[in-house]
């Protein structure tokens, strides 16, 4: 019964280095497309007016300094528009603040009273929709920061009228340090940017990420403005799944911006993933199963402890060192070819013990529906709907 048990767990050690071995080959295709496109692109002379939406939801560390960079665009025509639930919120005081430091660039605070629906964010975007002055409109976090060319890149595949969502990938930056932080980090570095990337290549892009959203207002007037997401979790994906229902095109830009990781501390950083992990398992249940069969260290410690089992210790050796070559080539892959990382070493020798962790964070999405965001508790429903979790008696 034991040997038994060892040679399944052989078997299935292997199957799973086949499968992410494959998954690693496509990610560097994809990557090198990704670098090869980018090389051939002509700078843009396409500068219609954009405007620029920031929800926000009380302060954040460096958040002065991340909205700074917004007002130092090189572009002729954009406006900033800014939006909370109240007026004394302190993310709404400190874009006040670097406002008046750029009295040139157009402004609008705007606000949106207590949230009336689950995803309150939703709320900020609608309000922010009713007042921009422009039809092109780009959505970004509050924990991002971009360099002076931002608005141009994104705006650039508005050229071509078939084109409704333009999206951007990102390097996860570890603004205060720390394992966790720097973990965490590395998987948006890297895994996130993997995923997109091969989900690019094999099908085009059906979604956008929420760090950067960028879409026409034609496109959201089709939807029916921003309110019929604000019952869902994952309005990234939405958006830019909704667009391409529409017929239009979403373009993955070649510009790379940096999102912040604001959790240095381990629970908040492990809860941050898990409910990440949560949303693509609702959003997209079919291809969130599959994603078992990307990671690649967990296979590779299960076939080498089976085969060190079965006294083949060298085979064990040769197994554990292709799970952590195969994974650190694919993080140089994507930090040089695609991120352009300045400093690539944390994610080529960080990424294998994230792989091991995206694992578990794969297996714990199953466990519950239950998510916390901004303090609340939330029950994921069946196509990414959430609602709030009543109080128990």
């Amino acid at each position: 019964m034991l040997k038994l048990l060892i040679d399944s767990g052989l078997a299935v050690g292997l199957f799973g280095l086949l499968t992410s071995g494959v998954y690693g080959a496509m990610v560097l295709v994809a990557a090198w497309r990704f670098r090869r496109r980018g090389r051939c692109a002509p700078p843009s002379s396409f500068t219609p007016p954009v405007s620029l939406l920031k929800p926000l939801h009380g302060a954040e560390p460096g958040l002065a300094s991340h909205l700074a960079t917004f007002f130092t665009q090189e572009y002729p025509t954009y406006e900033i528009l800014f939006c909370a639930r109240h007026a004394d919120d302190a993310g709404l005081a400190t874009a006040r603040r670097v406002a008046a430091r750029y009295p040139h660039i157009p402004v609008q605070f705007l606000t949106t009273g207590e949230p009336t629906m689950p995803n309150a964010k939703i709320l900020s975007l609608e309000r922010m929709f009713q007042a921009a002055q422009h039809d092109i409109f780009i959505i970004s976090d509050s924990d991002v920061r971009v360099t002076s060319e931002y608005i141009r890149a994104v705006a650039a595949p508005f050229a071509d009228a078939n084109v409704g969502a333009v999206t951007c990938l990102y390097r996860g930056v570890a603004a205060e340090g720390g394992l966790w932080s720097r973990l965490e980090a590395t998987g948006m570095s890297i895994e996130m940017t993997a995923g997109v990337l091969v989900a690019e290549m094999l099908e085009g892009m059906k979604f956008t990420l929420g760090p950067t959203m960028a879409t026409r207002r034609s496109c959201v007037e089709k939807m029916g403005g921003f309110l019929p997401m604000g019952d869902y979790c994952a309005d990234d994906f939405l958006l830019g799944n909704w667009v391409a229902e529409q017929g239009s095109q979403v373009v993955l830009s070649r510009h790379i911006i940096d999102h912040i990781v604001l959790h240095a501390d381990f629970w908040p950083s492990m809860r941050h993933q898990a409910r990440w992990m949560k949303s693509t398992r609702f959003s997209r249940p079919k291809g969130h199963f599959g994603t078992v069969l990307t990671f690649c260290l967990p296979f590779g410690v299960l076939a080498a402890l089976s085969a060190w089992a079965l006294h083949r210790p060298e085979m064990a050796a040769a197994l554990l060192a292709w799970s952590l070559g195969s994974r650190m080539a694919m993080a140089a892959a994507v930090s040089q070819w695609v991120l352009r990382e300045p400093s690539p070493w944390q994610s080529i020798w960080l990424y294998p013990l994230r792989d091991g962790m995206g694992f578990f964070f794969w297996l714990a999405s199953y466990g519950s529906r239950s998510i916390l965001w901004r303090g609340e508790v939330y029950v994921l429903e069946p196509g990414g709907r959430m609602r709030r979790s009543l109080p128990t008696a």
